[in-house]
C-alpha cells in the first residue's frame, strides 16, 4: 500500500481525533469537578451543530456560527445545570445519570420536531476550502484547521485551570466542595460555570464537526459513544488523559477504515477493554 496513503490516513486520524478530544474534554471536566455523567453530552454536540449552522445561515458567516454557537449553548447548559441538575446533587450518581440520559431524547425530538429528520449540509467557509501540500501529500485545509482550533483550545484550557484564580478554586472545590464553601467560595455558582464550559465545549465540537459530518438529529449518538471510550480509556477526570486517548482513539478508527472498513466502529471498543484489561482505571486515572 503507497506510503503516502497511509500517512494521510494517519492525518486524518489526528484530525478525528481533535473532534473527540473537545468532546470528551467537556465531559471529563463535568464528571471530574461535579461528579455528573452527562449522558445529555451528544445531544448537546448535536444542538451545537444546528445552532451554528443557524446562526452562519442568519449572518452569512461560518466564523459568526463557530463563536457564537458554543456561547448560546453553554449559556443553555447553565440553565440546564441550575434547573435540573442542581436539585440532584448530593443524591444517588444514577439519578443525575437518568436525568440527563432522559434529556437526551428530549433534545433529539425537539430539534427533529423544528429542522426535520434528513442530514442538512455544512458548508465548508471558502477560506478553508481546498488542500495543502504537506510534502508527503495533499491534506484537506479545514482538517488542519480543526487540529488548530483543538489545539488553541486545550492551551487556554490548560491555563484557565492551571495559571488562574477561577482554577484554582474549581481544582479545589473538585476535592473538597465543603472546605471551599467554610472558606466562603459559592461553590454554585463555581459548579454552574463548570457544567457551561463543558457544555459550550461539546457544542463547539458540534459546530467543527459540522462541515465534516452532515447535520443531522442523530449525529450526537455516535459521539456520545466515542466519547465515553475516550474518557475512559484516557481516566475518569483526567484532561491529559482525554487528550492522549482521542488521538488513540482518532488514529485507530482512521487506520483501521484503511484497511478493514467493517472494523472501523468496533475497533475503538476493543482498544477500550484491552486498556481496562491492563489498566481498569484507565491510562492516567486514578484508582479509587
Amino acid at each position: 500500500m503507497d506510503a503516502e496513503l497511509i500517512l494521510m490516513q494517519l492525518f486524518s486520524g489526528v484530525a478525528l481525533g481533535a473532534i473527540l478530544i473537545i468532546a470528551a474534554l467537556g465531559l471529563s471536566i463535568i464528571f471530574g469537578m461535579l461528579g455528573v455523567v452527562n449522558f445529555a453530552h451528544g445531544a448537546l454536540f448535536m444542538v451545537g451543530a444546528y445552532a451554528g449552522l443557524w446562526v452562519a445561515s442568519l449572518t452569512g458567516s461560518f466564523w459568526w456560527g463557530l463563536v457564537v454557537a458554543p456561547i448560546m449553548i453553554g449559556l443553555f447548559g447553565m440553565i440546564i445545570e441550575f434547573l435540573l441538575v442542581r436539585p440532584l446533587y448530593g443524591r444517588s450518581i444514577d439519578d443525575p445519570l437518568l436525568l440527563t440520559f432522559g434529556l437526551s431524547y428530549v433534545l433529539v425530538e425537539a430539534v427533529r420536531m423544528i429542522f426535520g429528520s434528513d442530514g442538512i449540509p455544512f458548508p465548508t467557509p471558502s477560506q478553508l476550502t481546498g488542500v495543502v501540500d504537506l510534502g508527503v501529500g495533499f491534506f484537506p485545509i479545514y482538517r488542519l484547521f480543526v487540529i488548530g482550533v483543538t489545539v488553541v483550545v486545550l492551551l487556554l484550557l490548560w491555563f484557565g485551570l492551571e495559571k488562574t484564580k477561577f482554577g484554582l478554586i474549581v481544582r479545589a472545590g473538585a476535592r473538597d466542595p465543603t472546605i471551599m464553601r467554610v472558606l466562603g467560595v459559592d461553590v454554585g455558582k463555581v459548579w454552574l460555570l463548570v457544567f457551561g464550559l463543558g457544555v459550550a465545549l461539546a457544542a463547539l465540537g458540534g459546530v467543527l464537526a459540522g462541515p465534516m459530518r452532515s447535520v443531522n438529529p442523530e449525529m450526537g449518538s455516535l459521539v456520545l459513544a466515542e466519547a465515553f471510550v475516550v474518557t475512559v480509556i484516557g481516566g475518569l477526570g483526567s484532561l491529559l488523559g482525554s487528550i492522549v486517548a482521542g488521538l488513540l482513539v482518532g488514529i485507530a478508527i482512521s487506520m483501521t477504515a484503511l484497511f478493514a472498513p467493517e472494523m472501523a466502529t468496533i475497533v475503538m471498543f476493543a482498544l477500550m477493554a484491552v486498556v481496562l484489561l491492563i489498566r481498569p482505571q484507565g491510562l492516567f486515572g486514578k484508582l479509587a
